[in-house]
């Protein structure tokens, strides 16, 4: 048995070498760290919204830090879909011995008016352990992400099974825009970025209290459909006002949607999700849950649900007004009231039946229901044994106890276009935030700086052991 004094010594020895090799590994990264800041601030620093913005900067911004972090210019490509539309295709070349793995992600951003916000939407900021402006989490958290990870699989050396492509895209948040980078890709480029599966977003990891709380990954989304509602008439002089007002008429239909709920609707996404959130959750929601997935049907059993948006977006079809247009003059009638409702459609829904229900809810002959643009009708896509185990493992090691859930995304993403054209594509970020504080779409936008560089390194590892060919078990 070794004395007192020489455990001590011993200990203290052994105490130095692992601060050593921790200041190392410290060192190592720190490097890659740095990049990796740089080009997340330099990306949502460029303004790439729709009415002002340019993803052409932002996609050869990005294409001149992949080449200088040495992927072969060759291998980097910047494709403009139209005026101020860029989007960037790169690939890591591999073996072969596997078929591509997609990483995409979207360049542009919503729209923010900075006399709205509490700083300005384009300067990132890193304020009380948060990084702050318009697109922090969507989407050029997992763009810059991917960018500064393919660097880094060029610096070690890494040689993949197959090839890793990165598709960065524009337009993904205008819904039927005829840029869209994704489509586009597909329709004129197919063989830049075809692949056995992708990777997107639309899943990610939800804090609890500031905790961890759920990692989710995304196999289906919603399907997007927008309505307008019109109202016409003659007009006539405001001193000479009648009942039948196109204002009043479409108010009172809106008022009769908004008290509306679409039935209950789960499909095995759904179904798979809430099985495993149940867990998660208070007594209350826990117990409505209990009798979701017993099939009842019941408002009141199911009002914990259906009171939390994102648990209603999750049960059910919604249909929301988001525009509203009426008149022409002060001192004149209206001849015509319109209002936009955008409706998110179960994707085992018919679209058909839903503006049937719009218009037996809104129960007015004089109000038209007029579909704006095709719905994209989106397939989830198959469970994949190896990703869902890789992500697993992974977010075991880097969270443990946090629950992996399938999950169905209430908005869509490029992952529909995808799906559509054969290749199956899987939501998952590895960045956790509070849906409820986020800002995402809207005002102060905002992500954890420690959850972002975590949801950094979980996609370098799930990447890493997605390009890889596994050895028979």
């Amino acid at each position: 048995m070794l004395s007192s004094g020489r455990n001590r010594a011993l200990g203290a020895a052994l105490f130095l070498l692992a601060a050593v090799a921790t200041t190392r590994a410290e060192d190592s990264l720190l490097p890659d760290a740095q990049l990796f800041r740089q080009i997340y601030q330099e990306l949502v620093e460029i303004n790439t919204t729709e009415s002002a913005g340019d993803t052409v900067r932002a996609a050869e911004a990005m294409a001149a830090r992949l080449r200088a972090g040495g992927l072969p210019a060759a291998d980097i490509r910047v494709l403009s879909s139209g005026p101020r539309k860029g989007n960037l295709v790169a690939r890591l070349r591999g073996t072969g011995a596997l078929r591509p793995l997609l990483l995409i992600a979207h360049i542009d951003v919503v729209e923010a008016k900075p006399e709205d916000w509490d700083f300005d939407p384009f300067r990132l900021q890193e304020v009380d352990g948060y990084f702050r402006g318009r697109g922090t989490i969507d989407d050029k958290a997992m763009a810059s992400i991917f960018v500064a990870n393919l660097i880094r699989y060029v610096a070690e050396g890494f040689r993949p099974d197959r090839d890793i492509i990165l598709a960065l895209t524009t337009d993904e948040e205008l819904s039927d825009s005829p840029h869209d980078g994704a489509r586009w890709l597909l329709e004129h480029h197919r063989d830049l970025i075809d692949a056995e599966l992708a990777v997107n977003e639309g899943g990610g990891g939800a804090l609890k209290d500031g905790r961890p709380a759920r990692m989710s990954v995304q196999l289906a989304e919603k399907v997007y459909q927008s309505f307008r509602l019109e109202v016409k008439d003659p007009g006539g002089h405001s001193s000479l006002p009648r009942r039948d007002n196109p204002i009043y008429r479409l108010a009172q239909g809106l008022g009769r949607l908004a008290k509306y709920d679409f039935p209950v609707r789960l499909n095995a996404v759904t179904r798979a999700y809430f099985e495993k959130a149940a867990a998660t959750e208070d007594r209350d929601v826990a117990a409505a849950i209990g009798s979701l997935l017993a099939g009842s049907s019941d408002p009141q059993a199911l009002a914990p649900l259906s009171e939390r948006a994102p648990y209603n977006a999750q049960i059910r079809t919604t249909c929301v007004a988001t525009l509203l247009e009426a008149g022409h003059a002060e001192n004149a009638l209206p001849q015509t009231a319109r209002a936009t409702v955008n409706c998110r459609i179960m994707p085992d829904e018919p679209v058909a039946d839903v503006e049937r229900t719009l218009l037996r809810v809104i129960d007015d002959p004089k109000i038209a229901v007029i579909p704006i643009g095709q719905a994209v009708l989106s397939p989830p896509s198959p469970l994949n044994p190896e990703l869902m185990t890789a992500v697993e493992r992974l977010t075991a090691q880097m969270w443990p106890g946090v629950p992996v859930v399938p999950t169905m995304s209430a908005g869509y993403t490029d992952s529909r276009w995808l799906r559509n054209a054969g290749i199956p594509a899987y939501g998952v970020s590895g960045l956790f935030s509070d849906p409820g504080r986020n800002g995402v779409h809207g005002l102060n936008e905002q992500i954890g700086v420690k959850e972002l560089y975590a949801g950094k390194e979980f996609l370098y590892r799930l990447v890493k052991t997605l390009a890889v060919k596994r050895p028979p078990e």
